[in-house]
């Protein structure tokens, strides 16, 4: 067995454990749980400092087939397209179940599907298997249905329903796509999408184009781009914290990662579509920023702002350039990163207050400044401030969409849609920081008193529970000090362990991007010099 193998099947062996384990020992299970998280993330570590940065081709392949007459086989190996997304994707992980401690029903299920998750994701970023690599995508379905259905907020059954019903319905145009391109002679190489993209090259010109728009709606709806994007507010909003770490910064990263290797094997198919890719990027960043402006709620500002920053990836793929190409993957690994913090950050806070409503906090600096820290600099990377890696990922995307629209005489019109998006996004961080972090010291939730204002809030659909919320206003009262303060628990040395690698990451990668850069910048020439020579 190699050690891709070992990687993959990991969280598995940790899930078969858990369900042989005693359900009433939960420390038990909490510690097998993570054991098998952080043995992931270690393997993964060990394969980055083995991985070959200089080199485009697939590395550490494993290759055995499954049924020759289909051509299916268990094909795994990793590029430098998946690389920074395993490393992404067991990172979040460990950090999910780090964050997973107050969890306290069901707590032996809730870790069997956070592993099983963790299975389905590393399969998609690993399978070389057009087969294998679907079979994957559709085993994240599973886990993700329980943990919102189950452990989710009021509207956690809708939310749950939405998200696999959106998601099935995309992946039946997907696997029309993939049955299209299989009628055709394959050659079986073990190399996701590598024998069909010989077979593409065959195809006729109208053919391509509908097998690339079943892609772009396949994956479109998992990345989400608009107007596939229905299913996502809700489910982030409704989803434990935890699982909105994994939620937005993996599954979203998978629909975007599909979404390159579709536009790889199909260039000319992507150039005629091009215009219209760059029209769905531009409205979802304006769209999802505008939206994320007008939330109370701290975690649907999360979620629309990701609407926005994905749109931001979907204009890197539509420049079909190397720059641009490159600032869409640089910004899938700087979303992960961001959305990753900011829902562990507020799943924290909301852990202390039960409220999300951004207009129940005021000056948080004076009783949580750690977390005001984390937070800040959270927020500031999430508007592209320069220094942080959000920043590194737009540059790159607006040079490389400038360089190639500015042909078609959309140079200009890039430029200004991508600005006011910018400026969009600098408003609700900086709006968010102030609201939470200034103004006189108060209780974090003086709503609590009034149950009328309570019944209001919870009316007009704000995640809002009046009895916890009674309970933790009496709780502050009990700790008022002795000028009348009221106090918060700052963040905790676990929790500080979590926040602090996700925004060490975000920062380090802001002032040194090179050896983030320099792991994909082989496997992303490759693919600009196949794209350049189908396209001219």
């Amino acid at each position: 067995m190699g050690i891709l193998s070992i990687l993959l099947w990991t969280p598995a062996v940790g899930a078969l454990l858990l369900a042989l384990a005693p359900g009433k020992n939960i420390r038990l299970i909490r510690y097998i749980a993570n054991l098998f998280a952080a043995l992931a993330f270690l393997l993964v570590c060990w394969l980055l400092s083995n991985y070959n940065a200089h080199d485009a081709e697939l590395q550490f392949n494993e290759f055995f087939p499954l049924n020759p007459r289909l051509g299916s086989a268990y094909a795994l190996g990793v590029d430098g397209l998946s690389m920074p997304m395993l490393v992404l994707a067991t990172l979040l992980t460990a950090i999910a179940l780090l964050a997973s401690f107050t969890v306290a029903n069901s707590v032996k299920g809730y870790h069997i599907c956070i592993l099983l998750l963790e299975f389905g994701m590393l399969g998609v970023f690993l399978a070389q298997d057009w087969a294998l690599f679907y079979i994957f995508w559709e085993v994240t379905l599973i886990p993700l249905f329980f943990l919102i259905g189950r452990w989710g907020g009021k509207r956690r059954h809708t939310a749950s329903l939405n998200f696999v019903l959106y998601t099935m319905g995309g992946s039946v145009f997907m696997l029309i796509s993939l049955l299209a391109i299989s009628q055709y002679d394959l050659e079986h190489g073990g190399s996701l999408m590598s024998s069909m993209h010989q077979a593409a090259q065959d195809m006729p010109r109208y053919e391509q184009v509908l097998v690339l728009l079943g892609f772009v709606i396949g994956f479109g709806v998992k990345m989400p781009i608009f107007p596939l994007h229905g299913w996502l507010p809700l489910a982030h909003v409704e989803a434990p914290s935890p699982v909105s770490i994994l939620l937005s910064g993996i599954l979203l990263k998978m629909g975007a990662y599909g979404l390159i290797r579709a536009v790889v094997m199909l260039p000319e198919a992507a150039k005629l579509l091009q215009p219209y890719l760059i029209f769905l990027g531009l409205f979802g960043m304006l769209y999802g920023g505008l939206l994320a402006w007008r939330q109370s709620d701290l975690k649907a500002m999360i979620a629309y702002s990701s609407i926005s920053h994905m749109g931001i990836v979907l204009l890197g793929i539509a420049t079909l350039n190397e720059v641009g190409i490159t600032g869409a993957v640089l910004q899938m690994s700087a979303h992960g990163l961001i959305a990753g913090a900011l829902f562990l950050l507020v799943g924290l806070l909301y852990e202390r207050t039960h409220t999300r409503n951004i207009q129940d906090y005021r000056s948080l600096i004076q009783v949580m400044p750690r977390f005001t820290l984390f937070m800040t600099l959270t927020l500031l990377a999430a508007m592209g401030l320069p220094g942080s890696v959000g920043f590194i990922a737009e540059l790159h995307t607006l040079i490389g969409g400038f360089s190639a629209f500015a042909s078609l005489g959309l140079g200009l019109v890039v430029m200004v849609f991508f600005s006011v998006s910018m400026l969009i996004g600098a408003a609700y961080a900086i709006r968010t920081i102030s609201l939470l972090f200034t103004g006189p010291k108060s209780p974090p939730a003086p709503l609590f008193q009034r149950g009328e204002e309570a019944s209001h809030l919870q009316s007009e659909g704000h995640d809002f529970d009046l009895q916890k919320g009674t309970q933790v206003f009496n709780s502050l009262l009990c700790k008022r000090g002795a000028r009348g303060d009221f106090q918060l628990e700052d963040l905790k040395t676990p929790e500080l362990l979590a926040a602090g690698i996700l925004v060490a990451g975000i920062v380090l990668f802001g002032l040194v991007p090179a050896p983030l850069l320099a792991l994909s910048s082989a496997t992303i020439s490759q693919m600009n010099t196949v794209i350049s020579q189908r396209i001219l």
